[in-house]
């Protein structure tokens, strides 16, 4: 049997914990960090071990995973008092697996190798927490080929599909790719099924005759059914999609990519926050062409 990597996974939230689920129920040897207390017991009595700072974590492990929702976040965790930096040396490798800007991760992971020697591998992740606890993520990294090799200790038990695409950032960049994807995708699907019921059509039989011709995909084979039957029950939350949807708009205007499609799915999401919808599924776009935004 192979040796139990160690792994701190800092942030217990949805994805953090259904990642550190997968890593202990593998065998592996995790140590948890979150401010939520109640989290962290959720994971310790799966098997993992707490942690009392990110720096404890840090230095318990020979990988750090970061599940975090925004990059001031990350930031704050890697650079802040009792960071991963303050424990950070050659022999460890961060693992960051949240969704955050390509600019600020390729920044942040030179601050962090040239103060500590301790490199960066960028894993935004697709596939959600069922695939996160069957082991099928998508991954798309960025870093270098020699820590992508060696993440692959931990990799290797979270994904179905692991990427290099480039240097630090570049993961990030295929994530938003990603997103305006899933996105213009998820908007398409919805108004598919107001098509079909327009045209008096079962929209649940949809995915199953367009399978295998242009128009599958995963999306509509996955969510088409859920939204016919007004299924709001949560797979991801809209206020999440919005976040990666502003980071991936502020990318375009720095880079000067024309994205028109994906400029009004972006205000499609925004109009579904406005109404305090940001919370919920993406299920609830259904609201909004039924006319019942509330």
């Amino acid at each position: 049997m192979s040796q139990a990597a160690k792994v701190a996974v800092i942030g217990a939230g949805i994805m953090g914990s259904a990642i550190a689920t997968r890593l202990i129920e593998t065998g592996q040897a995790v140590t948890v960090f979150d401010l939520d207390k109640a989290k962290v017991a959720a994971l310790t009595a799966k098997g993992a071990v707490s942690a009392e700072s990110v720096a404890e974590g840090t230095r318990a492990s020979d990988f750090v995973i970061l599940s975090l929702n925004h990059a001031d976040i990350v930031r704050a965790v890697v650079f802040g008092e009792g960071g991963v930096a303050a424990a950070g040396s050659s022999e460890k490798l961060l693992i960051d697996m949240s969704s955050i800007d390509p600019a600020d991760t390729a920044q942040m992971a030179k601050k962090l190798a040239d103060g500590t020697d301790m490199k960066w591998l960028d894993c935004p992740l697709s596939g959600g927490v069922p695939g996160a606890l069957a082991g099928r993520l998508t991954v798309m990294a960025g870093g270098e080929p020699a820590n992508f090799e060696r993440a692959r200790t931990v990799m290797q038990h979270l994904c179905a599909n692991y990427t290099l695409m480039g240097p630090c950032g570049a993961g990030q960049t295929t994530k938003l790719i990603n997103q305006l994807f899933c996105a213009v995708l998820f908007q398409a699907v919805a108004e598919a099924v107001k098509l079909a019921e327009a045209g008096g059509v079962d929209p649940r039989t949809i995915p199953a005759a367009l399978k295998g011709g242009r128009a599958d995909s995963s999306i509509m084979q996955e969510f088409m059914a859920k939204f016919a039957a007004r299924d709001y029950s949560p797979t991801g939350r809209i206020d999440n999609m919005l976040k990666d949807l502003d980071s991936l708009q502020a990318f375009a205007l720095k880079t000067k990519t024309p994205l028109p499609m994906t400029g009004q799915v972006v205000e499609i999401h925004r109009l579904l926050c406005a109404a305090g919808l940001g919370s919920k599924d993406s299920a609830e776009m259904m609201r909004l062409l039924d006319g019942k935004p509330d």
